[in-house]
Formats: structure tokens, C-alpha cells, sequence
């Protein structure tokens, strides 16, 4: 069975001691929770002093994005590698809001993932449609272009190491749900094209998340679909209570 893994997208929020604040409040709320993945992504000023405080907790560090080149003069990036050394075990990779305003292909999401997994970091790599994009029919073409395109040389070995995140861009900071039919169907989708390109025993063990507007009262409903392990949470990963009660929705 796969195991279900709840990650908090903090996106561009939180101070450092905002960030503490909200990993202490956090901790005690899930501490007995062994069942589930439990992952948090703040801003990179704040990757360290987190990772301090997560120390001999349940929950595991991620960064919100990563840089392809191990080191280098590219000002203003972040790498894998250093991701990895401030204690970071996850990247959030190909997030809508980097394809929107920093204008990040498919071909960049690839370079970061092989990058990431070179470093010894989990990808969490996004995928998913536009709202015109949905209303003309095309989500699965959009969503099967981002897999080729983003994914489709990995090896298998590489293939095994990350975990999918499905985010409409039309429900993402929108208050917009997919209904759990309409997130169902596109994770399937999204397992069955590993499926073709990997094999059954690599597209059984893929764990696929659901990102848009997860909220405590809809997290249950989506988590309980066959296809969804897990949640990519934005806004309400920013309350304490309301990130723990969605944790606690995939046990």
C-alpha cells in the first residue's frame, strides 16, 4: 500500500520566527502520526532554522524549488545541493505559479528533477491544466505534453524516486476544488501513462498528490479516491490546526 504524503506549500510567506512559530504549533498536533508522510516547504531564508526545529520530529523539510547546476555563477539560485545541505529531504519542482510568472518549461522541470535526484532529494513535480484548457477537452493532452516533456527520458531508477503533484491551475489560491471525480480521473490518468513508460510495479508504487484549494472539509473526500495518496496543501498549510486536520484526513 502506498503510503499517503501530505506536503505544506508556505509559497513566498513567513518570517524565520513565523516560520518556527508555526513548525512548534504544528509538531504536537501530528506527532502520533506515523501513517502518513508529513512534509513542510518554507521560504529558503527559512530552510535552516526549520530543519533546526524539525529535528527528531515526524515531519521532513522541503524547498519550494531548486536550480539545476550543482554550483556556479548563476546569481540568485539555489541548488540541490544546497537544498540538501540545510537538511532539506524534498523539492517542490514545475509548481504553476513558476510556469506563470518565471516563465519555467518542461525542459527546466527536467533539468531540476534529474538534479534534485542527484542530490538525493524527493521531487514533488507539478503538473496540471489551465481553466480554457479544461473547458476546451484538453486537460489530458496539457497533462501528457508535461510528462513527456518534463519526465518521459528518465530512467526507470529515476522514475522511482519522485512523487507526482496534480494541480489544476484553475483550483489552485482560487477557493476552486476539482470534485474528487474530476481528481481521480486525472490522477489515473496521470498512472497510467507510468504505467505505459515504466511498467506496473513502478506505476503501483507512484504516489500522486491533489493540490488545489485543499481544505480540511474536502481534504477526506479527495483522499479517499483510489488514485490520490496525498495532498500538495497551499493556503492551509499556513494554520496549524487546519494543516493538521488535513494530515489526519489520510489516515
Amino acid at each position: 500500500m502506498r503510503k499517503k504524503v501530505i506536503a505544506g506549500n508556505w509559497k513566498m510567506h513567513n518570517l524565520v520566527s513565523e516560520s518556527l512559530a508555526l513548525v512548534r504549533a504544528l509538531k504536537p498536533l501530528v506527532a502520533d502520526v506515523k501513517e502518513v508522510e508529513i512534509v513542510v516547504c518554507p521560504v529558503y531564508t527559512s530552510l535552516y532554522a526549520v530543519a533546526s526545529e524539525l529535528g527528531g520530529s515526524n515531519i521532513k523539510l522541503g524547498a519550494q524549488d531548486c536550480f539545476w547546476e550543482e554550483k556556479g555563477a548563476f546569481t540568485g539560485e539555489v541548488s540541490a545541493w544546497m537544498l540538501k545541505d540545510v537538511g532539506a529531504e524534498f523539492v517542490i519542482i514545475g509548481h504553476s505559479e513558476r510556469r506563470q510568472y518565471f516563465c519555467e518549461t518542461d525542459e527546466w522541470v527536467n533539468k531540476k528533477v534529474k538534479s534534485a535526484i542527484r542530490a538525493g532529494l524527493t521531487p514533488i513535480v507539478c503538473v496540471g491544466e489551465k481553466l480554457e484548457e479544461r473547458e476546451a477537452n484538453r486537460t489530458f493532452e496539457v497533462v501528457r505534453a508535461q510528462l513527456d516533456n518534463g519526465l518521459g527520458d528518465l530512467s526507470p531508477e529515476e522514475a522511482g524516486r519522485i512523487i507526482i503533484a496534480y494541480e489544476p491551475v484553475w483550483a489552485i489560491g482560487t477557493g476552486r476544488t476539482a470534485t474528487p471525480q474530476q481528481a481521480q480521473e486525472v490522477h489515473a490518468f496521470i498512472r497510467g501513462w507510468f504505467r505505459e513508460k515504466f511498467g506496473d510495479s513502478l506505476a503501483d508504487a507512484l504516489r500522486i498528490q491533489y493540490g488545489g484549494s485543499v481544505k480540511p472539509d474536502n481534504a477526506r473526500d479527495l483522499l479517499s479516491q483510489e488514485d490520490i495518496d496525498g495532498a500538495l496543501v497551499g493556503g492551509a498549510s499556513l494554520k496549524a490546526d487546519a494543516f493538521a486536520e488535513i494530515v489526519k484526513s489520510a489516515l
